[in-house]
């Protein structure tokens, strides 16, 4: 092991974890492969203790598996507890702190961009022009909150669901994934914030200790205006979330992203669609419809309220429109690429032509 050792150190090559992509930099061998090497590198000092520093860890490490099919470019780290003399030459103050060295110069310039591997990434790819071949996984929808912003969050015209969460919680780490897909569901819908707050940082354990957290993960649901949260104490799946949510909310969302096939629907509209399919004039259900929608102003989807009128407003016009407008509609669906709002905006409204049509095909089967 000492011979082992000895030959590695006398050779000056970078450390390299087993599975990681990053190198690991001691005092022999850090101006080897940083500053005589002519690569740009971008080192991260931390210490082993340090809770940001556990944090970046995986993102850091994607980051450099991102960049390792290339020999042009270099990640790196430091660990300034054990190597203080390094933290020292190069002005290391606190961790995690992040160096740019250009492959030129003995002096780097320092990272203060975030920390997030989109922001990393694209930090490489200014300052050597070498783009990532890993897909970047889409950002997160996910508010992060602090003391400092977590009053500004709960309170106001947003339903908040949170989880309080520790770094080394094996039950927080299976409900991450889940955690990030509910997030990206309910990402269009203004009225509603899925967050999370780091229990144990120091930016944000005094919120976890004034709402009594004691265990991993806990998570708590304020209420559209209300400071005072309630538990949750239901199933973790996202369909559990999913279904909390639209009952706390009067959201209509389906578990995965999208619309549910209620979005948009009133039963107080349907049940005039349904007399007009009886039988009640077409006029005189037009007139109903847009005396009830005046009732419904005050709703979130008082604009699809607005789409039965129209829908009313076009068969006077053409008979056939629910049923072609529908199929043209689902078309549109079916070929796919639509952003998430406009994939929204058209699954309502077949959610509503489908009222017409559906009835409408019944009364021919009778």
């Amino acid at each position: 092991m000492v011979l082992l050792k000895s030959f590695v150190l006398a050779g000056l090559t970078a450390v390299v974890a087993a599975k990681s992509a990053v190198l690991d930099l001691i005092p022999s061998n850090f101006d080897e492969v940083v500053l005589k090497s002519g690569k740009p590198t971008l080192v991260e000092f931390f210490a082993p203790w340090c809770g940001h520093c556990k944090t970046l860890a995986p993102i850091y490490e994607e980051l450099a598996q991102a960049f390792e099919f290339t020999k042009d470019v270099q990640v790196a780290k430091v660990d300034a507890d054990a190597e203080r003399a390094l933290g020292k030459r190069f002005g290391v103050q606190g961790f995690p702190t992040l160096k740019w060295f250009d492959g030129k110069s003995d002096k780097p310039t320092e990272y203060n961009g975030g920390r997030d591997i989109e922001s990393l990434t694209a930090f490489i790819t200014e300052k050597t022009g070498i783009k990532s071949k890993k897909k970047l996984a889409p950002p997160s929808s996910v508010a992060y909150l602090t003391d400092a912003t977590f009053k500004n969050t709960i309170g106001g015209d947003k339903h908040v669901l949170v989880a309080f969460t520790a770094p080394w919680c094996g039950h927080c780490k299976s409900l991450a994934p889940t955690w990030e897909s509910l997030a990206a569901t309910f990402a269009n819908e203004p009225n509603v914030v899925i967050a999370k707050v780091d229990a144990e940082a120091e930016n944000s354990k005094a919120t976890a200790n004034e709402y009594g957290v004691t265990s991993y993960p806990t998570i708590k649901f304020f209420p559209k205006g209300s400071t005072t949260p309630e538990e949750y104490s239901g199933g973790r799946s996202e369909e559990n979330f999913v279904t909390f949510l639209n009952e706390q909310a009067g959201t209509h969302r389906a578990t995965g992203g999208g619309v549910d096939a209620t979005a948009g629907t009133f039963a107080v509209l349907d049940e005039i669609v349904t007399k007009y399919i009886s039988g009640t004039p077409l006029t005189n259900a037009a007139a109903e419809v847009k005396k009830a929608a005046e009732s419904l102003k005050e709703d979130s989807q008082y604009k699809y309220a607005e789409y039965y009128i129209r829908v009313f407003d076009k068969l006077s016009k053409s008979d056939n429109f629910a049923a072609k407008e529908l199929a043209r509609l689902e078309g549109i669906l079916k070929k796919g690429g639509l952003a998430p709002t406009k994939l929204d905006e058209l699954t309502t409204k077949t959610n509503i032509l489908r009222k017409f049509v559906e009835k409408i095909t019944g009364k021919d089967e009778l």
